[in-house]
């Protein structure tokens, strides 16, 4: 036990992993997802390249050791599958759980607003799809490489402390990327991703 405790400890200094605070723990909140899948519904409903029975969300108010992608049944109003996913290291600030944006290239942070997912490709991480910003807040998503990939550094399951960063791509683990992957194929219309906080 006590030689656990040291090698967590060593973790904490070396790769400055924060612990979440139960105190400071953010859950979904029902009313404010509520608020994004209306723009989303409206949106879909009048514009037909979308898909209008499934989109993904992600709340960053919840903490990244935490569940925090849903993905969305728009017509039965229920979540269908949810995973932890990573935000860009810019977006970090000196107060761990708070987190800034931007839509600046180089910025390394994650950018909020609304996403088509668009067509695949292989990359260093795998397969990943590209992201198409539909808002003033993440129009730069294309020219900065801003994707949806997979990465085996983000955990499963919720985690006691912050998980890995990314570059600025909502990145997610290898398990949960296979179940979204699937919904993206074997959509006909362009999914929409809705990052808020």
């Amino acid at each position: 036990m006590k030689i656990l405790y040291i090698i967590m400890i060593t973790a904490i200094a070396i790769f400055g992993i924060s612990k979440i605070s139960d105190k400071n723990e953010v859950s979904l909140d029902a009313e404010r997802l509520n608020n994004r899948l209306n723009e989303v519904k409206e949106m879909v409903k009048t514009n037909s390249k979308y898909n209008t029975k499934i989109a993904f969300f992600i709340d960053m108010k919840i903490k990244s050791g935490k569940k925090r992608f849903f993905v969305y049944d728009l017509v039965d109003d229920k979540i269908l599958a949810e995973g932890m996913v990573a935000h860009g290291s810019g977006s970090e600030t000196s107060i761990p759980g708070n987190l800034k944006f931007s839509n600046e290239p180089n910025s390394k942070s994650t950018s909020l607003g609304k996403y088509s997912i668009g067509s695949s490709y292989l990359g260093k991480f795998g397969k990943a799809y590209r992201l198409h910003g539909l808002e003033e807040t993440n129009s730069n998503a294309f020219k900065r490489n801003i994707v949806l990939h997979q990465y085996s550094a983000v955990p499963l399951e919720d985690q006691l402390y912050y998980i890995s960063n990314s570059q600025g791509c909502p990145m997610v683990s290898e398990v949960f990327f296979k179940q979204i992957e699937k919904i993206i194929d074997d959509s006909k219309s362009n999914i929409i991703l809705d990052i808020y906080y």
